[in-house]
């Protein structure tokens, strides 16, 4: 604001009223019903006060009981979708009807939300600002909408924080205070203001919180702010938080920090430049993928098939978004089989979700998913019946839309499983407009509610397409047998560098129960040469697979490679599977050879290569702990491969034991292997793993047997902590002596299910 009008202001007086407790219907109470709740207003009316000082006329000023029963009128007869539109009306109210100068208004909610004594907004506005505007305004006239805010008041969580060894026994009560600044004009932004739904920021806050063991409240408070900027897509934080409990003589301790998107991208360039990754970072913030400026509408579409070949039904799908559909994918969900619903006399339903950035309004892009289903053999029949392929709009921004054609957000969305499973693996913490509920705990509700009735919760399997198949993660645990077509591979190189050798080798494993063969052409145990022709390595590997295909050989293959010329050239030959090592990092070229074929991928977590792997610099990890870098740095290869176009129902996780590990960090894997996969609060959520433990040296150092191909007993022993864990496939050497082991394994923990 300029000097002048400074001035001007200072010259202006105040008229009060202070916290007027009112009832109304202002979106949801803290159980999300919609009913009439309290809500205090507090309202400051600058103004000249000169001539009523003078006269000692009241009506020469604004009359602060007219004001009163004009606030009164319009709160307790009106309904409101927000706090934000409430204090809008009233700041209208006061500049136009009453004539302020300015006005500034507090309005606020007690017990809005279950843990915080009140959230509430504020709003400043000048009689300048509505001149030819009749709704809403920024604020942009004045310069002041630049102030406003959103808070949460003393928002009491539990969580570990602090450095002193009986703080971290013990959850202690910090107190969070949150003010959050809307306004595009803070960052210069010519966009609209962005309303925020408190209640679901504090959902995404409060379980990163309670779940948090930070030592610093200075680590803790930026933490929570970059999340909030990060997943909640706030312009702007502040985060004060208190710890009543710090020192005795005092209320409390605490710290106070303000942070901003020009802050976040900031942090995000250095760490980029570093090679970091932030733990909680979203799949699209790593999005690689060029997006025109024109694709400014978010979609999220329901995606399934029945009829035909499922699976070829939904690529041809996702590949027209793109292709036809004036529309990028950025993120795919995990596939489900599921059981028809409403008509269940048809066959399993193939159901997943896709997140999109479009140009296309809401009606044009329905129009262009209606041209995708005709063109992959839709036709007009039994209402809810078998279908090639159906794609429906989910959510389109965060609209509310209801015309004969079109319902945002879909009509029926919290009532099936089938769609809530796909779309939590993508939006789980996204509030749905008209519900009020996060699609997590629609989930959640309908879950609760179906284990009640009569039927009981649907059969709904999460599986993989792996060769025209479906691998169902629940139904067992899967064997993938080795075959190196190597000659030094560290326990069997030389056996089957033979094309016929290798083919029998292949043969047999599939007669001692493997699920899967994984073929390699290079040694990448500590101290190889992962540095031949590339030629050489395809001469290794594609002729055994060309001579299995050739000989009718049913099970699936995986090529174990890190380079892209490799894998392009044995998933041609026939290998349904790519194996990396190096989790797509290794070769720039590997990612989009995995996503232009479609194919289950392994992304497996390791540092350098085959002769530095295992130094100090690679084997050392931040706070001496392996499990949560590892988790971290698989993620980030997960998240790059996703940005690259991988579906992420292709894809399989591996924490890597014996790559850049010492063997107690291997054992540290081992021990921790289910929160790494499958944890409350894991990275890797979701995704299947794969552990490969077989005659590692992990296990020599344990037993003390030093030649790998001896090291039989000691494997059946890691293989079986690995289905403990939650491990979905198991490479091995030894497949039957292993695959009795899993069976056993599965007896006691997936078949008992």
């Amino acid at each position: 604001m300029e000097k002048s009008s400074i001035k001007e202001e200072q010259q202006l007086d105040r008229i009060l009223i202070k916290n007027l407790v009112l009832k109304n219907v202002t979106g949801v109470d803290s159980w999300q019903r919609l009913k009439s709740q309290p809500v205090v207003i507090s309202v400051w009316l600058y103004t000249d006060i000169t001539a009523a000082g003078d006269s000692d006329i009241v009506t020469n000023s604004i009359h602060y009981g007219h004001v009163t029963k004009g606030i009164t009128k319009l709160a307790e007869t009106g309904t409101f979708k927000s706090l934000e539109a409430l204090a809008h009306a009233v700041v209208r109210l006061c500049c136009v009807h009453f004539g302020a100068v300015r006005t500034m208004v507090k309005v606020e909610q007690p017990k809005a939300l279950l843990h915080a004594s009140a959230s509430g907004v504020i709003l400043s506005r000048a009689k300048v600002d509505f001149e030819g505007i009749e709704g809403e305004t920024l604020g942009d006239v004045s310069g002041l909408g630049r102030e406003d805010e959103v808070f949460v008041k003393d928002l009491r969580l539990h969580a570990i924080i602090g450095v002193n060894p009986w703080e971290r026994e013990e959850k202690q009560v910090v107190v969070i205070n949150l003010t959050i600044y809307p306004s595009p004009l803070a960052s210069n932004k010519s966009e609209e203001s962005k309303s925020h739904n408190l209640r679901t920021i504090v959902r995404v806050l409060t379980r990163h919180i309670e779940s948090s063991g930070y030592k610093t409240v200075e680590a803790f408070a930026v933490v929570v702010a970059r999340i909030a900027l990060e997943k909640c897509h706030v312009r702007k934080i502040r985060v004060r938080i208190e710890k009543p409990s710090a020192i005795l003589f005092a209320d409390a301790s605490g710290i106070e920090v303000t942070r901003d998107q020009v802050w976040l991208n900031r942090v995000r360039e250095e760490e980029k430049k570093a090679g970091r990754v932030f733990v909680h970072r979203s799949v699209e913030d790593a999005a690689a993928k060029e997006i025109p400026a024109s694709y400014a509408h978010t979609a999220f579409i329901a995606l399934g098939s029945n009829v035909g070949d499922r699976v070829n039904n939904i690529y041809q799908a996702l590949d027209m978004l793109e292709n036809n559909c004036n529309s990028i994918v950025l993120d795919t969900s995990f596939l489900y089989e599921t059981p028809p619903m409403y008509y269940t006399d048809q066959p399993a339903f193939l159901n997943g979700a896709c997140k999109v950035v479009t140009s296309l309004e809401p009606l044009a892009l329905l129009s262009k998913l209606k041209e995708v289903e005709n063109n992959l053999g839709r036709t007009a029949g039994i209402r809810n019946g078998p279908r090639p392929i159906d794609l429906d709009i989910l959510f389109y921004n965060d609209i509310l839309l209801n015309t004969e054609k079109l319902t945002i957000p879909h009509l029926a969305l919290h009532e099936r499983e089938f769609v809530l499973w796909p779309l939590c693996d993508i939006a789980k913490d996204m509030e749905h407009p008209k519900l009020y509920k996060t699609c997590g705990q629609l989930l959640s509700q309908l879950l609760k509610v179906t284990a009640e009735s009569e039927e009981g919760n649907l059969k709904i399997d999460k599986v993989i397409p792996i060769q025209n198949k479906m691998w169902r993660w629940k139904d067992k645990t899967y064997v993938m047998g080795i075959l190196n077509t190597t000659p030094d591979s560290f326990s069997d190189g030389g056996k089957c560098v033979d094309v016929e050798k290798a083919v029998a080798a292949a043969e047999r494993m599939k007669e001692e129960g493997a699920d899967i063969i994984d073929i390699g052409g290079m040694s990448t145990r500590p101290g190889a040469d992962d540095n031949f022709p590339e030629e050489e390595e395809i001469a290794r590997v594609v002729p055994v697979i060309e001579k299995l295909r050739k000989n009718g050989f049913t099970l699936p293959i995986s090529i174990d490679t890190f380079r892209a010329s490799v894998a392009e050239a044995a998933v041609k030959a026939g290998a349904s599977v790519i194996n990396d090592i190096s989790g797509g990092s290794r070769d720039p070229a590997m990612l989009s050879v995995m996503a232009k074929y479609k194919v289950p991928v392994c992304l497996m977590h390791m540092r350098g290569d085959a002769k530095t792997m295992m130094s100090k610099e690679n084997t050392t990890y931040e706070n001496d702990d392996v499990v949560e870098d590892v988790s971290i740095e698989l993620y980030s290869l997960i998240q790059r491969a996703i940005s690259a176009g991988v579906y992420r129902w292709n894809i399989i996780a591996d924490p890597g034991v014996g790559f850049a590990k010492t063997p107690k960090q291997d054992f540290e894997i081992l021990r921790h292997l289910g929160e790494i996969v499958s944890g409350p609060d894991s990275l890797l959520e979701g995704f299947p793993s794969l552990m490969g433990p077989s005659r590692k040296k992990f296990i020599g150092s344990a037993t003390g047997v030093q030649e790998a191909e001896k090291r039989s007993f000691g494997t059946a022993g890691a293989v079986a902590a690995s289905v403990a864990g939650g491990a979905n496939i198991i490479r091995v050497h030894d497949v039957r002596p292993m695959w009795e082991v899993i069976q056993v394994c599965d007896s006691v923990w997936k078949r008992s299910q």
